[in-house]
């Protein structure tokens, strides 16, 4: 199943990676409740995790969207899918995502989420691949791991509903087809 896929980042870094980020987290919003919104089904994992390792109190909710469907790049159109089921409005937020690339999707939802008057919101990210950022404006406070161009599955991300139970990070290597060569 996994002879295709080279790993990028192991289950030992991800593990004290997010135990740092939550320490960080925990010293920023010291005395101060947070909502975790999670962006699904990639972050859920990561959210999860962080969550534990986060010493204040958290709720969480989540946000379902829409813009790869089965392929290895963003259609660019983007669609809320599942919206928030409790308001934000005056809430300390923290929107969690797996992997932000383009920025398209973190653009909108942020746009979304603003809108909807938290106290604050800041964005922590598992991945972050800054050299496919088409839109400016989008930074997260947070970064667990700033990786390469490469289509990477695994502790959440998926092909096709696949890879997300894998405990790393890896590169999906794609076989080539007779005609390919």
């Amino acid at each position: 199943m996994t002879d295709n896929i080279e790993v990028l980042i192991s289950s030992a870094a991800i593990k004290k990676r997010v135990e740092e980020i939550g320490r960080q987290i925990s010293d920023d919003y010291f005395g101060k409740q947070i909502t975790l919104i999670c962006v699904l089904k990639g972050g859920v994992i990561f959210m999860v995790d962080l969550a534990r390792n986060i010493e204040v109190p958290v709720e969480l909710d989540f946000l379902e969207v829409s813009s790869y469907d089965n392929a290895t790049e963003s259609s660019g159109i983007i669609k809320i899918n599942k919206d928030l089921k409790n308001p934000i409005t005056g809430k300390d937020v923290l929107l969690v995502e797996d992997i932000i690339d383009s920025g398209r999707t973190l653009s909108m939802l942020v746009r979304h989420l603003q809108s909807q008057e938290p106290a604050s919101l800041k964005v922590c990210t598992l991945l972050d691949k800054p050299d496919r950022r088409t839109v400016p404006d989008v930074e997260p406070e947070y970064v667990g791991f700033v990786i390469p161009d490469e289509f990477v599955v695994g502790y959440g991300l998926d092909y096709a509903q696949k890879y997300r139970n894998l405990s790393y990070i890896g590169v999906l290597k794609f076989q080539e087809t007779p005609d390919e060569k």
